[in-house]
């Protein structure tokens, strides 16, 4: 039997868009917020030498820094004045999350509903501006030289810390208004900008190589339709979902009976979302960042510890030498820790995001069971083995999706764009984006739906 709310998303057409006056406002204010966000992504902090940073920056673009600055749209790479983009953001909830799980202070608040979501929010913030100080000093020190600043000193790093956590508090300003007055989730709407930003010039490089004859048209149109195929991938895993019936007892009020009915409690095969690619990736490319700030040199892939520890003085060269031979990105030994570590922040995450115990007694509370299952324990019990089941499921996806890009940069010698991540980042973004624009023109349908009716009343 189709519900009523999937009659009226089949009938959405672009005559009922162009009648939603309210959602083509939000749509323009969204759009006019990531312009805003290009722009300020293109302006750097005052007083660095961009020449010596660029080549500077040349040498570090496989550890974390290339990570953040293909979230970043390439901000990072210009160390522009959102450089730091929205990462302590991202940070600061996920810390907040899981505090909230284990401080018992933290947990009431998560319970208290709207009020207390708000507090957890408030409490987002001053921890996102603690930890955007913290990144804006480090970034400071290590710019704080007479090759990359113009007026080395405290001048300068008091400039580049203000500059750094000013753009990070915007741009959450930014977020939360576009959440709250525009079209999908502010913060990952930025995240998605940064990245898409980014694809233009893959595009030139790929045109680049074409032209000069290092890449084949048959193995580009390959990649193609090799991206393809992984964004619907991607799609189809997204929206598969594990339905538990949930069964409601009849009760008496009065002279007549009431309640009785059933729904459904979806469980998502990929519960965790990206934090767990994003938790890896940067775990496993801290290493490298810091033997690229300590100098190692850059190793290619195949070197072996002894050629790269030929160019170093000391034990401390040699470790060094040993993470960029062997923990680089597209070695084998990174590609087993990247997706071990992906399978082991799936279970970590998805335990902290869903609690089988807590959703066990909220269906006790209000008199749901699953037929066939005391409430209670053998609920929860029930929930936590279906959860396992579906998070094996969910690991093993997003791992595939992961260490597949990694595979082939490794195979094409770098010239594979695609990353894992922010593929799984921008195809979650889009999906979450058009389910708002549908959910709002769905509102828009049943408001007149109501007026109509409204004056049909009238009249008679």
């Amino acid at each position: 039997m189709v519900s009523a709310a999937e009659q009226l998303a089949r009938n959405i057409s672009f005559s009922t868009f162009g009648k939603a006056k309210e959602l083509q406002a939000r749509i323009w204010f969204t759009l006019a917020a990531l312009v805003v966000y290009r722009i300020g992504a293109q302006i750097p902090i005052p007083g660095l030498d961009m020449v010596q940073y660029t080549q500077a920056f040349a040498g570090m673009k496989e550890g974390i820094l290339g990570m953040w600055n293909t979230f970043s749209g390439g901000a990072v790479e210009r160390m522009a004045i959102f450089a730091l983009n929205v990462m302590p953001y991202i940070s600061a909830s996920i810390i907040v999350q899981i505090l909230s799980t284990a401080v018992p202070a933290l947990e009431r608040l998560k319970k208290e509903g709207e009020a207390g979501r708000k507090q957890l929010n408030q409490y987002t913030r001053y921890l996102t501006v603690v930890l955007a100080l913290a990144q804006a000093w480090g970034v400071a020190l290590a710019l704080n030289n007479d090759t990359m600043a113009y007026s080395p000193g405290p001048y300068f790093i008091a400039s580049t810390v203000v500059t750094l956590v000013g753009g990070t508090i915007f741009l959450m300003w930014l977020g939360e208004q576009v959440t709250a007055r525009g079209v999908g989730n502010g913060i990952s709407l930025i995240i998605f900008a940064g990245i898409v930003a980014e694809l233009p010039n893959y595009i030139v490089q790929t045109w680049g190589q074409l032209y000069a004859g290092q890449l084949d048209f048959i193995v580009v149109f390959a990649l193609i339709g090799l991206a393809l195929a992984m964004v619907l991938f991607i799609v189809f895993v997204e929206r598969s979902q594990r339905r538990l019936l949930i069964q409601y007892p009849k009760r008496q009020q009065g002279n007549r009976m009431v309640g009785g009915e059933s729904s459904f409690l979806p469980l998502k095969v990929n519960a965790a979302g990206v934090i767990p690619a994003i938790f890896a990736s940067s775990l496993l490319m801290l290493p490298n960042t810091l033997a690229g700030f300590n100098g190692a040199p850059a190793v290619a892939a195949g070197a072996t510890i002894d050629q790269a520890a030929a160019t170093q003085a000391g034990w401390w060269g040699e470790v060094l030498s040993f993470i960029q031979a062997y923990l680089g990105p597209g070695q084998p030994l990174y590609i087993i820790a990247f997706a071990a570590l992906i399978i082991f922040f799936c279970f970590f995450y998805t335990s902290i995001v869903f609690n089988p115990e807590e959703t066990a007694e909220n269906l006790r509370k209000y008199g749901g069971f699953i037929p066939g299952y005391r409430p209670g324990k053998r609920t929860a019990e029930h929930l936590d083995y279906v959860l396992t089941r579906l998070t094996v499921l969910g690991s093993i996806y997003m791992a595939a999706i992961c260490v597949l890009p990694e595979l082939l940069r490794n195979e094409f010698n770098g010239r594979f764009y695609i990353g894992g991540t922010s593929l799984l980042i921008v195809v979650s973004v889009t999906m979450d984006t058009v389910a708002q624009i549908q959910s709002h023109l769905i509102g828009h349908q049943y408001e007149g739906m109501i007026k109509r009716s409204r004056l049909g009343g009238k009249k008679k």
